[in-house]
């Protein structure tokens, strides 16, 4: 007998509690492999695709795209074949969409995989294929009330459960940021009606009602006839996905860590001859970010303190034996930091290929959490944006930043005499908690004499 199975959105890890459907990739009555990917989401880290751990036939899909789901959810049920012992199997090769026996096209199998850089909720479960019942055996098709039709060989029962599959009553919020996006706008959560799954109220719904209620408020006095009859209220943009784990971050920043920020100008002609000498004999070009990533691996080197983050349970500081480069990517999404894993190892050359790399898909919106988490320091080159300074705020929970402005000739005194040379704006915001301000300043020294004179990174190589 066929069995209709519910896949639910999935632990997503990072500290994710939700995330938003994108694009569906496959409609009701398609026929789907196991580990196929189902429906692409955009969470706080990053836009991934989602793959279902069953094999079968989609008989119903829970959410439209641009609805925001909690983890937990389901997202969709999928048609498998009749019961039986679960015995280890491989993948099969999926029919095409419609055509094929209706035994290939639901035998079933779940896979236990997660995705790459995700959290799971239990350990992963065995692969089992369950056997089909004979098709002769099978009762009459039910139509599915969806837009598309499911092929006519699954069986009577997988599709008549998934019409069967709501319930009818009340569902308790699961979100707790729904929870109090409600408790802050004095909403009664009990006159609100969910568009979830089984009534389950989403942070749409919430953003809804309280706006249909600052859209009834009373009229003004007659006294005042000409008084507009609502007042004029502002464009509201929800702080979710990348602009919302923004915010968060950067409150939890200011909250919690108490920063202070020195700054210095330096003659940065030097590096950029150094620089262009580099390109000029041939290879691979290196980039101005990859040379102050050196230059800022190397100043850590010398002042590890400034590579360290605060264990505020233990009231310990935790001095970090990598450093993995942070640096802050401006995209269509909003502010994003890729992380350069083992940047202490790396040349000139990878750096500049790794940067190149983690830009390119911060345009693309192809970063993977993994991309953007496990950072130890972050560089913040700002001059992109034409501007000189900048007091930056710490990317938490690390204990340093570094900011770069732009690089512009100016008036110098260069050798005991003026002289027009390429200066730039350094400056660091570090944790008061990890060092005091002559571990910071001589730090940001350090940098500003390796850019100045670049041959000062040959005595530490």
């Amino acid at each position: 007998m066929a069995q209709v199975l519910e896949f639910k959105l999935p632990d997503l890890g990072e500290g994710l509690t939700e995330a938003e459907i994108v694009r569906w990739l496959v409609a009701v009555g398609d026929v789907v492999a196991v580990d196929q990917p189902v429906v692409e989401v955009e969470t706080a880290k990053a836009m991934v695709e989602v793959p279902c751990p069953y094999g079968g036939v989609i008989t119903a899909r829970y959410g439209e795209e641009g609805t925001e789901l909690p983890v937990g959810a389901p997202l969709l049920t999928v048609a498998v074949g009749g019961t039986g012992e679960a015995e280890p199997a491989s993948v099969p090769a999926a029919p095409e969409k419609g055509t094929g026996d209706a035994e290939s096209a639901v035998s079933s199998e779940y896979s236990g995989n997660v995705l790459v850089g995700y959290g799971t909720a239990g350990p992963a479960a065995r692969r089992r294929r369950v056997r089909q019942t004979s098709p002769t055996a099978a009762p009459a098709p039910v139509p599915v009330p969806a837009p598309v039709t499911a092929p006519a060989s699954v069986p009577a029962l997988a599709l008549a459960s998934a019409s069967a599959s709501a319930h009818q009553g009340p569902v308790p919020v699961i979100s707790p940021l729904v929870r109090k996006l409600a408790r802050d706008g004095g909403l009664d959560l009990r006159q609100v009606r969910g568009s979830g799954p089984e009534g389950l109220i989403l942070r749409a719904d919430v953003e809804l009602a309280l706006t249909t209620a600052r859209d009834h408020r009373a009229p003004a006095p007659a006294s005042v006839p000409s008084a507009p009859s609502v007042a004029p209220v502002g464009e509201r943009v929800p702080l979710r996905g990348v602009r919302g784990a923004v915010a968060d971050k950067l409150s939890r920043s200011r909250t919690e860590i108490p920063d202070a920020t020195c700054w210095v100008d330096a003659d940065a002609t030097g590096l950029m001859t150094a620089r262009a000498a580099m390109n000029a004999a041939g290879g691979p070009k290196i980039s101005l970010l990859a040379l102050l990533a050196r230059i800022c691996v190397h100043a850590l080197a010398r002042f590890p303190e400034l590579n360290s983050t605060v264990d505020t349970a233990a009231r310990e500081i935790v001095r970090l034996p990598d450093v993995h480069l942070g640096f802050a990517a401006q995209t269509p999404r909003g502010l994003v930091v890729p992380v350069v894993k083992d940047a202490g190892r790396r040349t000139a050359e990878s750096l500049t290929e790794e940067f190149g790399r983690l830009t390119e898909a911060a345009r693309q919106s192809a970063l993977t959490p993994a991309d953007l988490t496990g950072g130890t320091f972050t560089l913040n080159n700002y001059g992109v944006f034409g501007v000189d300074g900048s007091t930056p705020i710490i990317n938490h929970p690390e204990a340093a930043m570094l900011g770069v402005g732009r690089i512009i000739p100016k008036p110098w005194v260069h050798q005991g005499e003026l002289a027009i040379r390429q200066v730039v704006q350094l400056s660091l915001t570090f944790d008061h908690r990890v060092c005091d301000g002559g571990t910071a300043g001589g730090f940001l020294r350090y940098v500003a004499d390796c850019v100045e004179q670049p041959a000062v990174l040959l005595r530490t190589v």
